[in-house]
């Protein structure tokens, strides 16, 4: 029989250390709990310029809107069925505003080196386009069928940059890949996924072994195809998904939650990651048929 989480201990886990957001997004996603609750704790994350900032993502400490947040906030948007909320265009036009020359956004701006922030949050003065999150975004407003301005100049970059991308990274990859598996061109998208795919595998970005899953800086091919349906699921076979499923199950703490594999750089970023990467967990569990 395959293992399953405790769902019990990561409940109590939840209730004791995540914060509020973290909160109410479990009791949505696994108690039944209401959608507004959620809502109203993502608010307060948002500037009046219609972007995100204020530590939604953890490892960015500083209050204005950046382009990564912005992204975490249409990710919960997405995962509550709320992609009908007004955020969704204020987000949209906050990225017209950020848009670099090249049609996307950058990964970071020059504004988040003013503040505390993990050190790979560095900005140049004038930061070009990333794949890193225009394509993840552009994922999702796809997937949602938003009609926004933003969204025509953002999938001209991504199909450009996909097309000529040779050396990549895991964190790119993963920004690619929702891009790929929404994106309404299926047969093109298909096409860039036989060019770009192969790379997690040549280029080792996603580790076949469990053992090694703990390490600093891993991923797994659950990252990479965080559900059943993705595009790069068809990469790895059964028995590695398989394994994986039972290394993730198996990494849950005895707190009940579960943790993660990059620095902690401040102290007050291990209990507001630990309470994302225990939903996380569990929302590729339930995929998989394992919660």
């Amino acid at each position: 029989m395959a293992s399953k989480p405790d769902l019990s201990k990561a409940t109590s886990f939840i209730w004791s250390t995540a914060r509020l957001l973290d909160r109410h997004r479990f009791s949505y996603l696994f108690l039944g709990g209401e959608r507004q609750a959620v809502l109203d704790a993502l608010h307060p994350y948002q500037n009046p310029d219609g972007g995100f900032g204020n530590a939604l993502e953890p490892d960015l400490r500083g209050p204005l809107s950046q382009p990564i947040p912005g992204w975490v906030a249409l990710c919960i948007l997405d995962e509550i069925n709320a992609f009908d909320n007004p955020i969704v265009h204020q987000v949209c036009t906050y990225l017209t505003t950020i848009t670099a020359p090249e049609g996307g956004v950058p990964f970071v701006l020059p504004s988040a080196n003013a503040y505390p922030r993990a050190p790979w949050w560095q900005s140049p003065d004038h930061p070009s386009a990333a794949l890193n999150p225009t394509a993840a975004i552009a994922g999702l407003l796809h997937k949602h069928r938003v009609d926004h301005p933003w969204l025509a100049r953002a999938t001209a970059y991504c199909w450009d940059h996909i097309s000529t991308l040779e050396t990549t990274s895991p964190y790119e990859m993963r920004a690619i890949l929702p891009f790929l598996d929404e994106v309404p061109e299926r047969e093109r998208a298909e096409q860039a996924f036989a060019h770009v795919g192969p790379k997690i595998l040549e280029q080792r970005l996603a580790t076949l072994d469990p053992a090694t899953s703990g390490e600093m800086e891993v991923h797994t091919p659950l990252n990479f195809a965080p559900h059943p349906g993705s595009l790069a699921r068809t990469l790895f076979t059964d028995e590695i998904i398989d394994a994986h499923l039972d290394a993730l199950v198996a990494a849950q703490q005895e707190d009940g939650g579960w943790t993660f594999n990059w620095p902690t750089w401040t102290p007050a970023i291990e209990p507001e990651w630990r309470g994302s990467i225990t939903i996380e967990a569990l929302k590729t569990l339930r995929a998989y048929n394992r919660l």
